[in-house]
């Protein structure tokens, strides 16, 4: 990859809160309204007010009778536990992007963007929210919690994740997916985020997996990364190419349209296969086009949380 791409990549997430608000506000608008009235905060008591601190919770009425400053505090009532999980293989790095930005990602960066701004709609909730990231190991756990330290940390970790140039060559989902179903006891609504593509082919397994983040009554949204065009059409020029599996190495020297209508076939079975057991197992699933906008995430957020809470 060139230094140019890498330059871009980094720069497009040191500044990842920025963008995941304007990729909100963006949905809001094209809303006409906005999901984060009535959340619950309840009043527990007051304190002294110290220097440095957010003067927006300040008791004003109070500090007129007493001439002392005192903030209100107020037990934050977890309404929802979220727990987000990110498939960081080398096929979700699909396609190789010159320039990276909001209308130009490929699958990594479009699943790290939705996280953060799943996050940005849930930290206005007060809502408690947990990552776990895997590609050929469990990279990264972080269980829920609502406090702005948390929150800070798993936009990092997400930062960094974005200006990786060097992916994980394989992966074995479902081996990661029973290891993250073991740690989240408590219901949680899951997102996972993935392209379903996995260097070990045994389906049964992954979809075994899947099943087992239902356990605890979770509920579970599958959000399936593709590059429609590429992916699922085929779309490519029939002049010979070669096609490579970033996660294997292997490859095939080939004209595009000499199997195009065989590898449709093969890849809607198998992307009907995936729908039908995500039925089965009662997961939502979502298949989301990576050059399309985010509201299939969001709106799949916003009828879930009505529907959990």
């Amino acid at each position: 990859m060139k230094i140019e791409s890498e330059v871009n990549k980094l720069s497009l997430f040191s500044n990842l809160e920025l963008m995941a608000s304007q990729v909100v506000e963006g949905f809001i608008s094209g809303i006409h309204k906005s999901p984060f009235h009535g959340f619950s905060a309840e009043f527990a008591e007051h304190k002294i007010y110290n220097n440095g601190e957010s003067t927006k919770h300040i008791d004003w009425k109070l500090f007129a009778k007493t001439d002392k400053l005192y903030t209100k505090r107020f037990e934050e009532e977890t309404n929802l536990r979220c727990h987000m999980i990110l498939d960081n293989s080398a096929s979700m790095y699909y396609p190789e992007v010159e320039k990276l930005n909001l209308e130009n990602l490929n699958k990594i960066g479009f699943g790290v963007l939705a996280i953060a701004a799943l996050m940005n709609i849930l930290k206005k909730q007060r809502d408690a929210v947990g990552l776990s990231v895997f590609s050929d190991s469990y990279n990264f756990y972080a269980p829920e919690k609502s406090s702005e330290r948390h929150h800070r940390m798993l936009l990092a970790r997400l930062e960094e994740i974005g200006g990786e140039t060097q992916p994980s060559k394989q992966t074995e989902t479902y081996t990661y997916l029973h290891q993250i179903a073991e740690k989240i006891h408590k219901r949680s609504l899951i997102f996972l985020f993935t392209d379903m593509f996995q260097t070990a082919t045994d389906d049964d397994k992954l979809f075994e997996a899947l099943r087992h983040l239902k356990y605890n009554k979770h509920e579970v949204v599958l959000f399936h990364l593709i590059d429609r065009d590429k992916e699922l059409n085929f779309d490519f020029e029939n002049t010979p190419k070669r096609f490579l599996d970033v996660e294997t190495g292997d490859y095939i020297d080939l004209y595009a349209e000499n199997i195009k209508e065989s590898y449709q076939a093969a890849v809607e079975d198998y992307f009907a296969t995936i729908r039908l057991k995500c039925g089965q197992y009662r997961i939502r699933y979502v298949e989301v086009d990576i050059h399309a906008d985010f509201s299939a995430v969001l709106n799949t957020y916003l009828v879930e949380r009505q529907q959990f809470v």
